[in-house]
């Protein structure tokens, strides 16, 4: 599988993390969770966004040979992510996960397109016992909580989509209207 993206074109060119780019050494997955959240939440509507895991950054710029991962390590980072996507993201979501070889080491890059059924919350903390969550979006190369205006704008993007439109993973058949479609 590949992505809409060039690896190549994101490692060995000119490019540095910004609201659609994110270079992880490692795994931590509440950092990880939280971006993709953000990009999930698509604040500024620039089609979602990417981490790429495995690979450093220095000065938001990536550090080649990347760090790389295992085999074993890429296979555990995806299945966590799809235990998070149902039990630390509100409402459910799940990114697309496609491993690639640079420069003969393994990385991951994760693709967050933006959500359907923004706005998105995450957990503040993946401790067994924690409820607490919030919203995130990304600032420039920052990913953060919203609050105030940006949490305000933010859902108000949900209210600008009509409500008919959105998906409606739990609708039963009946509940579809002939005079809608």
């Amino acid at each position: 599988m590949s992505l809409p993206i060039a690896i190549s074109d994101i490692l060995h060119g000119h490019t540095v993390e910004w609201e659609r780019l994110e270079f992880k050494e490692s795994w931590n997955p509440l950092r990880v969770l939280h971006t993709l959240c953000a990009f999930a939440n698509d604040f500024h509507n620039l089609g979602g966004g990417y981490v790429v895991i495995g690979v450093s950054e220095e000065g938001g710029r990536p550090v080649l040979p990347p760090v790389g991962l295992t085999q074993k390590e890429a296979d555990q980072i995806q299945k966590e992510l799809q235990n998070l996507g149902h039990s630390a993201i509100f409402p459910a979501y799940h990114p697309l996960a496609a491993p690639y070889v640079v420069d003969g080491k393994l990385v991951l890059v994760l693709w967050a397109p933006g959500g359907r059924n923004r706005a998105y919350r995450a957990k503040t903390s993946l401790a067994k016992d924690s409820t607490q969550t919030a919203w995130f979006i990304r600032k420039n190369s920052n990913t953060v909580k919203a609050a105030g205006a940006d949490l305000e704008e933010l859902l108000s993007l949900t209210a600008s989509v009509p409500r008919r439109t959105r998906a409606r993973s739990l609708a039963t058949f009946r509940a579809i209207s002939l005079s809608t479609i």
